[in-house]
């Protein structure tokens, strides 16, 4: 099993002793999803908290005419999850889907719990996850009203350029609220710039 990963990010934060680390290892999942598979439902509840080891995924909210609004993206060293749903335990208002075949290192609720009771420093490892993830959040908030979309691309492929040529094209253009023509018309604005 290909732990390595995950305790070289939680390395960057926190140190953890021989004992805790077995610990965290027997409260882990390791799981592999096909392309296209769902990690989590709208409605159903987010039983588990992923960390990326291979894979890309996407976020989204399906309104009720069937139209897809990204808000995420997550790769490898990424955490993924319908956060919401799975701090309450009540019914997800986002889809986690994989964009790529994805193998995650999944937490599940009860057993983060008892890794925060026996690991105090994993609460405040992931007490800055969530932080972080906050503050990314209203960044983007700003971006989407202060922003036009030729400027929000711009930040999306200096801030994700890993990302960029992992995922199609329409869905890069629902992330950031636009056609796919439209992101097309402002790819080409930017090409003729250079």
């Amino acid at each position: 099993m290909n732990y390595k990963p995950l305790l070289d990010y939680i390395k960057k934060y926190t140190d953890l002793t021989p004992e805790e680390e077995i610990l965290l290892l027997s409260k882990i999942n390791i799981r592999t999803y096909l392309k296209n598979q769902y990690i989590v439902q709208q409605g159903d509840v987010c039983k588990s908290i992923n960390f990326i080891i291979t894979g890309c995924t996407k976020t989204f909210y399906m309104n009720t005419e069937g139209q897809e609004h990204i808000i995420m993206f997550s790769i490898e060293d990424w955490w993924t999850s319908d956060l919401g749903s799975f701090i309450t335990q009540k019914p997800a208002d986002f889809n986690v889907q994989c964009i790529e075949n994805t193998q995650l290192i999944q937490f599940s609720y009860d057993n983060l719990e008892e890794l925060y009771r026996e690991i105090p420093k994993f609460e405040r490892l992931f007490r800055k996850i969530v932080e972080r993830a906050f503050v990314a959040s209203q960044k983007r908030i700003i971006r989407n009203f202060s922003l036009d979309a030729k400027e929000r691309y711009k930040i999306f492929k200096t801030t994700y350029p890993k990302i960029d040529q992992r995922v199609p094209q329409y869905m890069i253009a629902s992330y950031l609220g636009i056609t796919k023509e439209f992101l097309s018309k402002i790819k080409s604005q930017l090409i003729s710039e250079q």
